[in-house]
């Protein structure tokens, strides 16, 4: 991702965010409903991948297409490894 002034704003903005009540205001703010759950999804998926399910278990309990979790699976990277270690402890 192409970093940017305004995308920097974004994440300091999040960053700030301390309940989970603050998320659902601010993204509700910033997002369609379809786009939280889009990403949400998309999230579920990588979480899925990381813990080696297989594509038909995604499927079933996420109803991703194979291409959704084929584009995640391309893009599991640092930011989301990270995170699925933050929230293991």
């Amino acid at each position: 991702m192409q970093k940017s002034e305004f995308v920097d704003q974004l994440f300091d903005a999040i960053l700030t965010l301390e309940t989970k009540e603050e998320c659902y205001n601010f993204f509700g703010d910033a997002c369609t409903p379809k786009e939280i759950q889009a990403i949400a999804q998309r999230f579920a998926v990588a979480k899925m991948l990381n813990e080696k399910y297989v594509y038909n278990e995604i499927i079933e309990k996420t109803g991703a297409s194979t291409a959704t979790i084929s584009r995640v699976s391309r893009a599991i990277n640092e930011g989301f490894k990270t995170a699925f270690e933050r929230l293991e402890k």
